[in-house]
């Protein structure tokens, strides 16, 4: 802790203004009070008290409430596709691959193309959405999607071939438009 800082002022700032730093920071996330706690810590930190205590305090509890929320909807978005990865290779028992395998053919595609391609299969967004969202034309968000399907299908087909010459594999079939 910083010398100015001592447990009883920290006691004060908390009896005034925690309630509405938690209602304030409760807008971006569901743990307004990690969001208030962070900001104290913070304030503790400092080599000298903010000018403006009030609005100090609101712009870290504001800045940690929305790294928070974004921090949550990107697990969450990440255990989606997990789950959907899983549910893509236990649907059709037929297939010789898994969700391991069109994980790490994902994963190789380059960034772009694979925000497109997840974006649109499992998103379920539409070009247009895709190009508001990556700041492209709705016509580029297409053509990485062909080309990141083209990819994807030359990669398992050879992974499947790799590991069963003898069996026809079956591939998942991604919606097209």
């Amino acid at each position: 802790m910083a010398n100015w800082v001592s447990a009883a002022w920290i006691a004060s700032v908390l009896d005034e203004y925690a309630a509405a730093l938690e209602l304030f920071a409760s807008q971006w996330t569901d743990a307004p009070e990690d969001a208030v706690q962070d900001a104290v810590l913070e304030l503790t930190r400092q080599p000298a008290p903010p000018r403006n205590l009030a609005a100090w305090l609101f712009h870290v509890v504001r800045k940690r409430a929305i790294s928070a929320n974004r921090s949550v909807t990107r697990r969450r978005r990440y255990e989606s596709l997990a789950a959907r990865l899983t549910r893509v290779s236990s649907e059709s028992p037929e297939n010789s691959f898994d969700a391991d395998d069109l994980a790490i053919a994902l994963g190789q595609l380059d960034d772009e193309t694979r925000e497109v391609i997840v974006s649109r299969t499992w998103g379920g967004l539409s070009f247009a959405e895709i190009g508001t969202m990556l700041s492209i034309s709705a016509a580029t968000a297409f053509r990485r999607y062909e080309a990141g399907l083209k990819s994807l299908r030359t990669r398992l087909e050879s992974q499947c071939d790799q590991t069963n010459p003898e069996k026809p594999t079956r591939l998942p079939n991604f919606p097209t438009s």
